[in-house]
């Protein structure tokens, strides 16, 4: 059997509600092949009924040790030439990953192509949109991970293949981390400037469900969230002192010398972004 295109890999988990708009937007991409994995943790409301609905994908329920689990568990199923990973309450743009293909063909050396996406609200709805820069390691591991994870995809023969999957220590920001490792590794990424995707902001989603809170468990959750990228700096970055306090000076200045460089790359390249053609 020919590999597929891609593989989209989706960790799902009490995301009944959300989830058919997810594999709808799979189900309607054209011009390539695509395997799509909804990795379940045990999901007690409709999630099994509504991707039953979906034939183009497969289901598979089993309990993982939280997200990063969940998608690794997708990866090493994985036999798509570049694979992804989209969350459950996320969407692809109409056209994207024929956008991607065509320009990993273009490229060809590419062992990471990400793009932009769109922010939409709970109900769908445009926020705003999230354009990028070409990819500079000091800034991701600096300044905080700009790539978004919906809008990311990796060449399987030379990253999962070779025995790279998340870090599953990391609950929030294993997407930076995993990043930066294979930054690390010498592998290349390339800025497609189109908006493959919409992520949705929500009160449910991880990165969202502490903010506003003061009781003691959300502060902790909060906390870890904040130590997750000053770990990324302390492994891939710069460090010049064996004294943390000083460390953590240097990257004050660093992260705001970075902040200023990643703003002034988004500005040059505000004006070649486009859509993906339908």
């Amino acid at each position: 059997m020919i590999d597929p295109d891609f593989t989209i890999v989706t960790a799902s988990y009490n995301y009944g509600h959300y989830i058919g708009e997810c594999l709808q937007s799979v189900a309607d991409q054209d011009g390539v092949t695509v395997e799509h994995l909804v990795m379940d943790a045990g999901s007690r409301d409709a999630t099994a009924e509504v991707v039953a609905r979906h034939p183009h994908a497969s289901f598979f329920q089993e309990p993982d040790k939280g997200m990063s689990d969940g998608i690794n568990k997708g990866f090493h199923r994985a036999t798509g030439k570049w694979v992804m990973w989209l969350n459950a309450d996320d969407r692809l743009k109409p056209g994207a990953l024929k956008a991607v293909k065509a320009f990993a063909e273009d490229q060809g050396g590419a062992d990471v192509i990400y793009g932009c996406w769109d922010f939409m609200d709970a109900n769908g709805k445009f926020l705003r949109r999230m354009t990028l820069l070409p990819f500079d390691r000091g800034i991701l591991v600096q300044q905080g991970c700009y790539i978004g994870s919906t809008a990311c995809f990796f060449r399987r023969e030379t990253t999962i293949a070779e025995g790279q999957f998340l870090n599953v220590d990391f609950g929030y920001c294993m997407d930076g981390e995993y990043y930066a490792r294979l930054a690390g590794l010498g592998k290349h990424f390339a800025y497609l400037p189109c908006v493959l995707a919409d992520f949705r902001l929500h009160g449910e989603s991880i990165s969202q469900r502490s903010l506003g809170k003061d009781d003691l468990k959300n502060v902790l959750r909060l906390q870890r969230q904040a130590a997750e990228p000053r770990a990324i700096r302390r492994i891939y970055g710069i460090r010049l002192f064996s004294d943390e306090a000083l460390n953590w000076v240097i990257d004050g200045i660093l992260y705001h010398a970075f902040r200023l460089k990643k703003g002034i790359l988004k500005w040059l390249h505000r004006s070649k972004v486009t859509m993906p053609p339908e």
